[in-house]
């Protein structure tokens, strides 16, 4: 098994910075790649970044050039950062990991519980 834990949401004001860090903990596992999602109520869970094991990055449109993810020398650490934050941003955000578990080679998607960014003057 694998745990997804997220941190760094809150409210920040509209134009202002925060980052968001996800910890990947468990044992005998390989990440392939780790992502963030987000989801407003009502609304389905939408992608938002996305960084392979090799740092390949991905973006949704409306956050390229504003949000970076990012990953530690472990990899077992990914984060977000977003910069210029709108009030469209604000959101739930989850943290995604696809993972292969070793010795069996099977591969499963883990979720975090998710962190809560508000974006409000």
């Amino acid at each position: 098994q694998v745990q997804l834990a997220e941190s760094g949401g809150g409210l920040v004001q509209p134009g202002r910075s925060l980052r968001l860090s996800c910890a990947a903990s468990g044992s005998a596992f390989s990440i392939n790649s780790m992502a963030w999602y987000r989801q407003v109520p009502g609304k389905q869970r939408e992608f938002v970044a996305r960084i392979s094991s090799s740092g390949a990055t991905m973006y949704q449109d409306s956050v390229r050039g504003r949000f970076t993810i990012s990953t530690d020398n472990t990899k077992n650490w990914v984060y977000l950062q977003m910069n210029s934050l709108k009030p469209e941003d604000t959101a739930l955000y989850y943290c995604n990991a696809g993972v292969t578990i070793l010795p069996s080679g099977t591969f499963n998607m883990y979720w975090g519980q998710g962190t809560q960014v508000t974006v409000s003057s």
